[in-house]
């Protein structure tokens, strides 16, 4: 597809991408580095803590120490030229709450790994507060890691979207709460193809050879390779053949170097280097990369098979000492002023009602970027990794670890 619809119902986001979130979300960005860190972390994060008892809330010092740490993913956040985060700046000159953001979350199995032993025992991981994708957000809460949040110091959840109040794995929302969601697809350099791609056997033409990356979360790369053979992820009507042909094609791009590397925010490194000219990649990234670049120089859509959809969320851990301060942040992003705001620089979804109207006032431009606020017909081409066991989870991340491994 070379382009998306344009036309922007009132609330259209949401019943699609919020259907589906019931039963599990995507993860994004996804840095795994080097072969130390492979299935083994996947496993751990896999499995559930054996023994013990469930970790206790940490006693709560908000009120007398005003501040707290924010842990988040690269380009998550608005960012002035001089690297300063404006909304961030704002509230912290309203509630007088310090914050330390931190760009240190690089991928959800490798930031749980530095995390899991602290949050076995209830103690400070040093964040009060991250945003970690929904299907590892679903592991904690059943692991007890997470407190329950009181909302009575969030009053603007009122402003959910309503479809994305009710996930199977925290119905009401009582211990999360969304803060971005997104799409994966392809995209390529419009220089270098002028043409387009509209399809992801597109990426495997002999003249890109050595040219493309696909994503290191094996949930959007996976999930991309199987809906382009007719395998709907959604439904839990497919299983290890179908993911074991989808393998076997990733296997095979890799081994014939049509892909140079399963990456995660690395490749967009490689598109301003030119050492990659098209990609499996994430919405938000490519539109950061035009406005770095000044001009349209990368596209980014939909497959014409369908591209997958993904949520990150907000939670406070059990040895948070400052969960109210945390509240108070994250019902500081629901209002829609600020939301729309964010919106305007990440270029994801988001999940604030009221954002979109605002975004039509201050940032029209945005209100009709169809990736931020995207209607039914762009919905119906983007598709969730349905959830998977344990013993499904380890064997399908195993098998892409090995396939990434020898890249």
């Amino acid at each position: 597809m070379s382009s998306m619809p344009k036309s922007l119902p009132e609330d259209p986001i949401i019943r699609q991408l919020v259907m589906q979130a019931r039963k599990s979300q995507l993860s994004r960005r996804h840095l795994l580095q080097g072969a130390g860190v492979g299935a083994t972390a996947l496993a751990l994060a896999a499995c559930a803590p054996s023994g013990g008892n469930a970790p206790q809330p940490a006693t709560d010092v908000s009120d007398t120490d005003k501040s707290l740490t924010w842990s988040n993913w690269p380009a998550y956040i608005d960012e002035d030229d001089s690297g300063d985060y404006p909304t961030l700046i704002n509230f912290e000159s309203s509630t007088g709450i310090k914050v330390d953001y931190k760009i240190d979350i690089d991928d959800n199995n490798t930031y749980y790994g530095t995390i899991k032993d602290q949050l076995a025992l209830g103690q400070d991981t040093g964040a009060d507060t991250f945003c970690l994708t929904e299907w590892m957000v679903a592991r904690l809460i059943r692991f007890k890691y997470v407190q329950e949040l009181d909302a009575a110091n969030i009053p603007n959840k009122k402003n959910l979207t309503p479809a994305l109040l009710n996930p199977d794995f925290d119905p009401g929302r009582k211990m999360s709460l969304p803060w971005q969601n997104g799409f994966a697809g392809i995209a390529w350099n419009t220089e270098q193809i002028p043409a387009g791609l509209e399809s992801v056997d597109d990426l495997w033409d002999p003249s890109l050879k050595g040219k493309v990356t696909v994503l290191s979360e094996m949930r959007d790369t996976m999930g991309i390779l199987m809906l382009s053979q007719g395998v709907d992820i959604a439904s839990g009507d497919w299983g290890a053949d179908e993911y074991a042909k989808a393998i076997e094609l990733l296997e095979k791009q890799v081994t014939s170097r049509q892909i140079s590397g399963i990456k995660g925010n690395e490749y967009m490194q490689d598109f301003v280097s030119g050492d990659a000219t098209a990609a499996i990649a994430w919405s938000g990234d490519i539109t950061v990369l035009n406005a770095e670049a000044g001009f349209e120089k990368w596209k980014f859509a939909l497959p014409d098979s369908g591209g997958t959809l993904w949520g990150d969320t907000f939670v406070v851990p059990m040895g948070s000492p400052r969960k109210k301060n945390a509240e108070i942040l994250m019902n500081y992003y629901y209002e829609p002023e600020v939301a729309a705001e964010v919106a305007a620089w990440v270029n994801y979804i988001t999940p604030v009602e009221g954002a979109q109207a605002v975004a039509a006032e201050m940032f029209p431009e945005v209100a009709d970027n169809q990736l931020i606020f995207p209607n039914e017909e762009t919905l119906s081409q983007a598709h969730i990794f349905r959830t998977l066991d344990t013993a499904d989870d380890q064997a399908f991340n195993a098998e892409f670890q090995r396939v990434k491994l020898g890249a």
